[in-house]
C-alpha cells in the first residue's frame, strides 16, 4: 500500500467531495425538515433518518453519474458497493459533530463548515485506499 501517492490523494479528494455532496444533501434536508430545538421527533430518531436520507440520497446520484457508463441495474449495484463504508463513516463523523456542537439535531451556520469537515475527512483515507487497491471509490 503507497500512501505517497499525490496524484490518487487529489482523485480521491474529489470523489469525497462528491459523497459529501450527496449525503449533506439527504443529511442536512432531513434535520432542517425535522430537527431544531421544536422537533417532534427525538434526536436520535432525527439523526437516524438524516443518516439514511443522506446515504439514499448519495446513492441515487452516484447511480446518476455511473449511468453514463453502464446499465441501470449494473449503476446501482456498484453505486451500493463501492463506498457504503465511506457514506457510513462520513455521515457518523457529520452527526457527531453537529450533536457534540448543538446538543441536537440542529442545524447552526456557524457549526456547517465543522460538519462538512468533519464527514470529509472521515471519509477521505478510506476513498484513498480503495482508490490505490481497486482503481475506484465513490465517483471514479
Amino acid at each position: 500500500m503507497n500512501w505517497g501517492n499525490w496524484d490518487k490523494w487529489r482523485q480521491s479528494a474529489k470523489n469525497t467531495a462528491w459523497c459529501l455532496f450527496g449525503c449533506s444533501l439527504g443529511d442536512l434536508g432531513t434535520i432542517a425538515w425535522l430537527g431544531g430545538e421544536d422537533a417532534i421527533l427525538p434526536t436520535w430518531a432525527v439523526m437516524s433518518l438524516a443518516m439514511f436520507n443522506g446515504i439514499l440520497l448519495s446513492v441515487l446520484l452516484e447511480t446518476f453519474v455511473l449511468l453514463r457508463q453502464m446499465a441501470f441495474t449494473h449503476a446501482l449495484r456498484t453505486a451500493l458497493g463501492m463506498s457504503m463504508i465511506s457514506m457510513l463513516a462520513m455521515e457518523v463523523a457529520m452527526n457527531l459533530v453537529d450533536f457534540l456542537w448543538t446538543g441536537g439535531a440542529i442545524l447552526i451556520w456557524e457549526v456547517l463548515p465543522w460538519t462538512l469537515l468533519a464527514g470529509f475527512v472521515a471519509a477521505w483515507p478510506y476513498n484513498y485506499w480503495r482508490l490505490e487497491k481497486t482503481g475506484h471509490c465513490c465517483h471514479g
